[in-house]
């Protein structure tokens, strides 16, 4: 999911960063970032929530 690497990138925050700050694992995290793991909705959530965008954008925008 490049969209989701550059959103976290412009806000210059680490995949461990984003991780710990949303009670995730790491590798959790970065699974989804690269596309090999779909999150959860609560995954999903978590993860907007500290980026601060829609969390509904995983399962709507999957070409973006």
């Amino acid at each position: 999911m490049d969209w989701l690497k550059k959103i976290r990138t412009d806000q210059q925050k680490t995949q461990r960063q984003v991780a710990q700050q949303a009670g995730i694992s790491t590798s959790g995290y970065a699974n989804v970032e690269t596309g090999t793991r779909q999150p959860s909705v609560i995954m999903a959530i978590k993860i907007a929530t500290v980026l601060k965008f829609k969390w509904t954008k995983f399962f709507i925008d999957k070409e973006k």
